[in-house]
């Protein structure tokens, strides 16, 4: 049985090497579906879900190999068959990002309804209704999405709330079209802006990415491109809170601090001291950790994906911390698995209230999704007696090397299979 086993831990010292961005990278190996030609990213992450969707990109027609280390060419030769089947599609939702580059190429896309992570529902009703928006035609059919338009026609898309999915489909779809779209209320993530890069790299016209109100300018045709993927502020906040929960001294090399910066003004309210350097960032934690409350936003707010790691600080800082959950229903699934480990955490509705303990205990727990089990990978280091983290492929979708790094810092890790 696949597992990783760890025993209490800390403090933890020495250097990790942040890898690409995981939800950057995913979106320009889509947009790689834009143009003919040869594509070289640089920086990928070793993934399990950079390898899902290279084989999209090839069930799409595509070619996809690694040509050295983190460094992936991909071949687009035309001609795509432009639909996404739903064996890959239900293993990750970040699939449904192929529909809006298809449909702007090729006036037409097929695309299986998207599975993924175990944490409720997530719509993608926004992304259909701003691809209507530029023109598009869709039918449900069978499990699949059908999608069908002449060429796309700029418009003014105001978005309900700032779904970065979304975001990133217009974005793609609009860099082809005809004549001038607008995207208001937009995701301003730092992986929107390395995807607008990309794009302006490849010939497109797309202004405003980051913030609030993107304008994009369609051209008639895009170009093959080299690109580097902007590093994991996810992968960073993992090793940052494990170094808060065991203790000690870390350098996260190549990490972005103003990717991160209300995540590191929350920690600081902690107790951890940080220091951003030409290198990346400088995190210490020499104290036990102080409570705070805290809220899940859109960025530059507090991400979801952080939340499981603060949940898991707060469960053995010193006094009383409430998170609020603004963003995803489903997410405060991997607390029962806390609660095993003898954390203190009671839930209602949204809201999480967390009573910090002196240590942990040591049980079986298995991981939900990506971030969640990591998060209990981190709590073990102060859990007494060994924690078995069950079902660790979901961390393998979004980390190189977590057990590793985590090794190498002085953690009494191991995986088993």
């Amino acid at each position: 049985m696949d597992r990783i086993l760890v025993k209490p831990s800390g403090p933890l010292y020495g250097d990790v090497e942040i890898n690409g961005a995981k939800n950057s990278a995913l979106k320009l190996m889509a947009a790689c579906s834009l143009a003919e030609g040869v594509f070289h990213l640089k920086n990928v992450p070793n993934i399990t879900d950079v390898r899902l969707m290279s084989e999209l990109l090839e069930s799409l027609g595509m070619s996809v190999r690694s040509t050295e280390v983190n460094s992936l060419e991909i071949e687009n030769p035309g001609n795509l068959l432009a639909e996404a089947p739903y064996e890959l599609v239900e293993k990750m939702r970040a699939s449904i990002v192929v529909l809006g580059p298809l449909l702007a190429r090729y006036g037409q896309a097929r695309v299986a309804l998207p599975g993924g992570d175990d944490f409720g529902p997530r719509p993608i009703d926004m992304h259909l209704r701003g691809l209507e928006m530029l023109g598009a035609e869709f039918e449900t059919e069978h499990g699949y999405i059908a999608g069908k338009c002449k060429r796309l026609t700029g418009n003014r898309i105001v978005l309900e709330f700032p779904s970065v999915g979304a975001t990133e489909n217009i974005m793609m779809a609009a860099v082809l079209a005809d004549g001038e779209t607008t995207i208001e209320n937009a995701a301003r993530e730092p992986e929107i802006a390395d995807l607008a890069s990309f794009l302006n790299r490849m010939g497109a016209k797309v202004l405003g990415a980051g913030t609030s109100t993107i304008v994009i300018e369609g051209v008639l045709g895009l170009k093959a491109v080299e690109h580097s993927v902007i590093p994991d502020r996810i992968e960073a906040a993992t090793y940052l809170a494990a170094a808060g929960i065991a203790g000690g001294e870390i350098n996260l090399i190549g990490a972005r601090p103003d990717h991160m910066d209300m995540l590191c003004q929350k920690v600081g309210e902690m107790g951890m001291r940080i220091s951003a350097d030409s290198e990346g960032l400088w995190v210490m934690a020499n104290k036990s950790l102080s409570a705070v409350d805290l809220a899940t936003l859109p960025y530059p707010g507090i991400a979801t994906d952080y939340k499981p790691f603060l949940v898991a600080m707060l469960a053995v800082a010193e006094g009383v911390g409430i998170v609020t959950e603004n963003l995803f229903s489903g997410r405060f699934r991997y607390i029962d698995e806390l609660v095993r480990m003898g954390a203190d955490i009671r839930t209602e509705g949204h809201h999480a209230v967390i009573r910090g303990v002196s240590a942990l205990s040591g049980a079986p727990v298995r991981a939900h999704d990506i971030r969640a089990g990591a998060a209990l990978v981190i709590a073990a280091l102060r859990a007494e007696g060994e924690t078995e983290i069950r079902d660790p492929s979901h961390i393998d979708r979004g980390y190189e090397s977590l057990v590793e790094n985590l090794s190498r810092l002085g953690a009494e890790i191991t995986r088993q299979s």
